[in-house]
């Protein structure tokens, strides 16, 4: 049976739905929090707690400076995977507390 359309992957479809909902932005930002240990590794995702959004800046907090310092130094990139991930540029700028 053919509808005429060509089969497409659930991320495309994803996408698609989400252009069509009304808050996207908050619900790119609940998507940036779960894929939150995806991205970074369970190691770091361990460590990290707190997680959430000021406007577009993802506000995090870290056990001690050491962890605040490889972070910080990372932000931009894991930056950049979270946002590929959710297909937006809804973070910013990474902060990172100890």
């Amino acid at each position: 049976m053919a509808f005429g359309r060509k089969p497409q992957s659930m991320n495309q479809l994803l996408r698609e739905f989400l252009k069509k909902v009304p808050h996207q932005t908050e619900l790119k930002r609940g998507m940036v929090l779960h894929f939150w240990p995806d991205v970074v590794g369970e190691r770091i995702s361990s460590v990290t707690k707190n997680l959430r959004f000021e406007g577009s800046k993802l506000i995090l907090h870290v056990e001690n400076e050491a962890w605040r310092h490889e972070i910080h130094a990372n932000r931009y990139s894991i930056a950049k995977k979270l946002n590929e991930k959710v297909g937006s540029k809804v973070v910013k700028e990474i902060v990172v507390r100890a």
